[in-house]
Parts: structure tokens; C-alpha cells; sequence
């Protein structure tokens, strides 16, 4: 206080008393602040009581967390034992200029699309089991955003079931304008994850040609176009089923393609009503010839069908089967055309009945000439359509795909 007290000393006199007192309250005023600045003890109320944001005691504002336009919500960041046709969820801030890319532990990008309207990758093959996978999603430049982040994955190890996938058909096949494809599964395929096996076996025909698959049965499914397959086309097929679940711990063991011809068209035409058969190639009658067919014990069955395997020699018993009626018989020419045992062949024997009455088991008996010529004609999936006769043809029993419309075919179909 003497600083105080000095300064009361050196007051002038006279009219000059009212500015000292004045300039006496001003540095009062001044050594209470500074005295409260400077002390060690509680901030004044008149200061917020609790020390005011910025000072020293304070210190520095924590920095805020950078943001990111994008990131990856599935699989989570390292995952392990992830299925090996999962799906990469992200979210974007600009999902028409995202990119995303998947690649394995050498950096070879994984085959895959991306919906852009879902922020989904979908992987267009199956990854290796127990493979290590890096995402990458990246967005345009954002002022003060991170725009590119990675996440990893690892793939589930190769489970001890997996299904056998097998193809009827292979490589290099020339067949007929009504083959079916078949594919053949080594167990039973629950109904719920037939569609998604469907949707990872894949028909490319050249020219393009309308078709779908259609379950025969838990364990067999076929293909067919929705007319016979276009003349001299080719078709191709991929089944990657490799990891696709099949039910109660099953997946699919492996993939497979198949690459193959459609021949000329032969189609075959039998009539009951005038015992005769009309073949024609690429739409042009190329013969006519009598036949025999099922007598009204064993009728033939009208419907179409198409040939299945093909025999120049073979021996025909239903002893083991028919012991009291059945017979033993070598045949030339045998063409099968369903499984219970109909056959188009040569019958030398009932060569006089031929055109004008039925005398056969079911078979579509021709001369020997005609079948020696006819067999020399076919391929396997060439059609035959029987008509007119007592016993209409049961679908299943043999290639029965045709004998029905193409919506009835198509409701086979777990996608349909």
C-alpha cells in the first residue's frame, strides 16, 4: 500500500483535487485486479468461479477425430472364418464415384460387381478357404476427410462336407437340339438354398437363346431352352458352386465349365395312326419309314422324348425282372429313349408286321436297314415325339423336359 500512500503525498492543491481522486480510484482499481490475477487463491465469481477455458491451467483444446466419407461395415475388420462367397458391405458418402476392390494375399484382385444403389460388392467367384483378404474402398478428395480406408478378412477353413457337383455332359460333346444339361449333386439340396445354387450356375448360348433350370429332383437339375436348342449353336455353362452352402454344413466342393456344340436338328415323328415314322433334318423331310410299336399289353408311350444313349449291339433281359414272361434277345441299333426300357432298334423279326401292326414290348421296332441308317442319323438329345397310342408318357421316366410347356418346365425352377 505504500505505492498508495506516495501518491496521496503528491496531490496537488486547488481545482486540481477532483482529478486526483479520480486517478487515485483508477489505480485502486488496478492493484485489487492485479492482486487477484496473481494470487494463489480461488478465481473471483466475477470470473466464472472454476477458471475460465484457455487460460494456463487449462491447457490446449483436444484435437478433433479426422472423418472419413467411407468405411467398411462387413465383413468387420478382421474377421476370421468368413464364407467364401460373402458379400463387402460399406457406407459412402458419394456411392456413385466409390470404388471398391478385394484383393488376396498377393494382391490379386477378386472378380467381383459392385451395386452401387446397396453400397454391396459381390464377388463373382469364390475365394480360396482360409485365404486373408484386403478391402479397399475409396471416394473423390474431401477437404479434411480420410477418403480411402482398408479392412481385412479371412476366409473360413475347407470344411470337412462338400458336396460332389458332377456335369452329365463334358467338353467337345456334339448333341441334339433337345439335350437337357444335368447336373448331378452328390447329396440331397434343401429347398431353401436351391436358388442360390441356381443363381451360381450360369448358361451362355451363342446365338442367345431363352432357357431356364428346373429341379428333377432333391439331387438332379436341368436346363432347357425354352424351344430345341437353335441348330449348329454352341453352348457353354459355369457352375461355381465351390463354397456355396448346400444345408446342415455342406458346401459345394468345386467348379466346373463345360463347353460344347449343338448338332442339325433331327426330329423324329411317330404316328400309332399310320405306324409310321417321319424324320426330318433342319426342317426337311429326309425319310419315311414303317415301324412297329408296343402291342395293347405293352404299349408304347406318346409323348416326347428324346434319345439317351446309343447301342449298336446290346442284349435285352427281363427274365430278372419278368421271370415267367421275360425274354432274352440280342438287338442291333438300340437307341433308349426312356428308363423303363424303350427303345427305337432294329426287329428283323417283326420286319412283316412293320407299318401295319404293333407286336413290340413298347419299342419303336424299324427294319434292319432302317435302323443300321437311322442309327447312323442320331445324336444323343435328338427328339422323338410318339403319339396316338394307350399309355401316355410319365415325365421323369427318361429325358422328359419336352413332354411338357415351357411354364410348366419353368416352375421347376427355385427362381421362378
Amino acid at each position: 500500500m505504500d505505492g498508495v500512500r506516495s501518491a496521496r503525498l503528491s496531490q496537488p492543491a486547488g481545482g486540481n483535487r477532483r482529478r486526483v481522486r479520480v486517478t487515485l480510484a483508477a489505480l485502486l482499481a488496478g492493484s485489487l485486479l492485479f492482486t487477484a490475477a496473481c494470487s494463489g487463491g480461488k478465481s473471483p465469481t466475477w470470473q466464472g468461479g472454476n477458471g475460465a477455458a484457455g487460460t494456463a491451467e487449462s491447457g490446449s483444446p483436444a484435437p478433433e477425430p479426422t472423418l472419413s466419407t467411407v468405411a467398411v461395415t462387413s465383413p468387420k475388420a478382421a474377421a476370421t472364418g468368413v464364407e467364401a462367397w460373402s458379400d463387402v458391405k460399406y457406407t459412402t458418402e458419394d456411392p456413385e464415384n466409390t470404388t471398391v476392390k478385394v484383393t488376396d494375399s498377393k494382391g490379386t484382385e477378386v472378380k467381383g460387381t459392385v451395386d452401387k444403389d446397396e453400397s454391396v460388392w459381390h464377388p463373382t467367384e469364390s475365394m480360396d478357404w482360409a485365404g486373408k483378404y484386403t478391402v479397399t474402398v475409396s471416394s473423390p478428395p474431401a477437404e479434411g476427410k480420410n477418403t480411402t480406408v482398408t479392412s481385412t478378412f479371412t476366409t473360413m477353413k475347407k470344411p470337412a462336407n462338400l458336396v460332389r457337383v458332377t456335369s452329365f455332359l463334358g467338353d467337345g460333346n456334339k448333341v441334339g437340339v433337345g439335350m437337357p444339361l444335368i447336373i448331378k449333386f452328390g447329396r440331397s439340396i434343401p429347398e431353401k438354398y436351391r436358388a442360390n445354387v441356381e443363381r451360381k450356375m450360369v448358361v451362355t448360348a451363342t446365338p442367345a437363346q431363352e432357357g431356364t433350370w428346373s429341379w428333377i429332383s432333391s439331387t438332379e437339375v436341368h436346363y432347357r431352352p425354352k424351344v430345341y436348342w437353335k441348330a449348329y449353336s454352341k453352348v457353354f455353362y459355369k457352375v461355381q458352386l465351390k463354397g456355396v452352402k448346400m444345408g446342415d454344413g455342406w458346401y459345394g466342393r468345386s467348379d466346373l465349365t463345360v463347353d460344347l456344340k449343338i448338332g442339325r436338328s433331327l426330329i423324329m415323328t411317330v404316328s400309332n395312326k399310320t405306324k409310321k415314322m417321319t424324320v426330318k433334318q433342319d426342317g426337311k423331310t429326309i425319310k419315311t419309314l414303317p415301324v412297329s410299336l408296343g402291342k395293347s399289353s405293352t404299349p408304347s408311350s406318346s409323348g416326347t422324348m428324346v434319345v439317351i444313349e446309343k447301342k449298336a449291339h446290346t442284349v435285352f433281359d427281363t427274365t430278372d425282372t419278368d421271370p415267367a414272361n421275360g425274354y432274352k434277345v440280342e438287338i442291333d441299333y438300340a437307341q433308349r429313349i426312356t428308363w423303363s426300357g424303350q427303345y427305337i432298334h432294329a426287329a428283323p423279326w417283326s420286319e412283316g408286321q412293320q407299318g401295319r401292326r404293333n407286336v413290340s414290348h413298347g419299342c419303336v421296332n424299324v427294319s434292319e436297314a432302317m435302323g443300321a441308317w437311322l442309327f447312323k442319323q442320331t445324336l444323343m438329345g435328338d427328339v422323338i415325339t410318339v403319339s396316338g397310342t394307350e399309355e401316355k408318357l410319365k415325365n421323369g421316366n427318361g429325358w422328359t423336359d419336352w413332354n411338357m410347356s415351357y411354364a410348366e418346365f419353368k416352375k421347376g425352377s427355385a427362381l421362378a
